[in-house]
């Protein structure tokens, strides 16, 4: 008969532990604290440049090299967006001018 009252205090224990759980707010997250930790959180979000300052865009030409080559890796590859952070749509257009100005050997094709 006392194993059945110490199975009842330790019915009590559980159920006032979870209570306070509760009180507390329940289950806090990830890190404990109510945040889930974000899945890269030591990189930061890329923006488009040439959408976020619209007079870079409108100095976008194939004969302005020096914006282009910041776009072209040393052996002469267009660099991804993925990499650079420009939108699709802005992408196409500096490939487009890219393309033009080593038609006319402003830019080189490929760096041997």
């Amino acid at each position: 008969m006392s194993e059945h009252l110490e199975d009842k205090r330790m019915d009590s224990r559980d159920s006032m532990e979870s209570l306070e759980d509760d009180e507390k707010g329940g289950f806090r997250g990830k890190d404990g604290e109510g945040k889930f930790g974000r899945k890269n959180a030591k990189y930061k979000k890329k923006v488009c440049k040439f959408c976020a300052d619209k007079a870079l865009l409108a100095g976008l030409d194939y004969k302005r090299i020096d914006i282009l080559e910041r776009f072209v890796t040393n052996r002469g590859k267009i660099i991804p967006r993925r990499i650079t952070g420009t939108c699709a749509k802005h992408q196409r257009v500096l490939a487009r001018e890219i393309r033009k100005a080593r038609a006319i050997v402003l830019l080189p094709h490929k760096v041997l």
